[in-house]
């Protein structure tokens, strides 16, 4: 009997496939742990350096400063919390230890679309559970815990569970281009991971400071329609902005003349739609500066200069 040619041609792939994903957990595995958090349950991280610094997820850590961490050769340890940011759903862990294994951060930005993606991880307690997919998608969006948004996020169709989180997706090189973070049930097919280069930036600021500097001007507000013919009066190609609906007193908008139901249109020369983009433009290097706010309050259209604060009550 002679054997089917589409078989024969697609054997060569299979075998390339397999040994690409063989390849990359050969290199990354070593590096992935579980971290258990007593009385409120565990997840994954791994190693990305050899001195026992450790990325996972901040929904991981939950507010703990301790955590076991069990490596993949079965060796426990105590993790140590260096610093967290429920707002990029990310934390670093601190373990004992020299020369260990470690994966190395790819560049997210060069992650395209129908690549294999590996996620590995421990749900449910399995550990070391390896899955494979493609990247779905790039530059997603996903809400955090905290109730912000966290932008450049990574779609993926590798399957992630309870206990995936704060694993790494990799290439099949082995590079981390993502830490998982989310999959949303009961969907199949939709899972998500924090981009490498978030994760990057993130880290260096945990590791400088324990926290990330975020500004704060002291207001509460939601997004509001803008009528097109205020719009227009007003020279603006907008169709939404935030409605201030509070204005904490002695805040930095107190002091620059924001009021209730001022409509805010820009930051720094920036459109403002909605509250998440003023969240983006909250940055650490608006900390101090005056910083132009253009309002619209009725009829008029003002700008107001505002110096923000350091936020360090995670309030907005």
């Amino acid at each position: 009997m002679r054997s089917h040619p589409q078989i024969q041609d697609d054997a060569p792939l299979l075998d390339a496939y397999s040994e690409a994903v063989v390849r990359a957990i050969d290199v990354v595995s070593p590096a992935v742990v579980k971290l258990d958090i007593d009385g409120k349950g565990s997840g994954s991280g791994f190693l990305f350096a050899s001195d026992g610094l450790l990325i996972t997820n901040s929904h991981v850590i939950q507010g703990a400063q301790h955590a076991r961490v069990t490596f993949a050769d079965g060796r426990i340890a105590q993790g140590e919390l260096v610093g967290d940011d429920p707002d990029t759903d990310l934390a670093v862990v601190r373990v004992a230890g020299n020369a260990l294994p470690y994966a190395s951060l790819g560049d997210s930005d060069a992650v395209r679309v129908g690549q294999i993606a590996i996620a590995i991880g421990n749900p449910y307690g399995f550990d070391c559970t390896v899955t494979t997919g493609v990247v779905s998608a790039l530059g997603r969006s996903l809400r955090a815990r905290s109730g912000r948004l966290m932008d450049d996020i990574l779609q993926t169709d590798a399957a992630l569970n309870p206990g995936n989180s704060g694993g790494p997706l990799v290439t099949s090189r082995g590079e981390v281009i993502g830490v998982n973070t989310a999959m949303i049930m009961p969907a199949h097919g939709l899972s998500f991971a924090i981009a490498s280069n978030t994760v990057r930036f993130v880290v260096s600021r945990l590791l400088r400071d324990g926290r990330i500097r975020r500004s704060y001007v002291g207001i509460g507000g939601q997004k509001s329609p803008v009528g097109r013919q205020m719009a227009r009066h007003h020279g603006l190609a907008i169709a939404s902005a935030v409605r201030v609906m509070s204005v904490e007193s002695s805040s930095p908008a107190s002091a620059a003349g924001v009021r209730e139901r001022d409509l805010i249109v820009a930051f720094d020369g920036q459109v403002v739609t909605g509250i998440d983009d003023l969240h983006r433009h909250l940055t650490e290097e608006k900390i101090g500066h005056a910083t132009p706010v253009t309002v619209l309050r009725g009829a008029e259209r003002l700008q107001l200069i505002v110096v923000p604060w350091e936020d360090r009550s995670e309030r907005h």
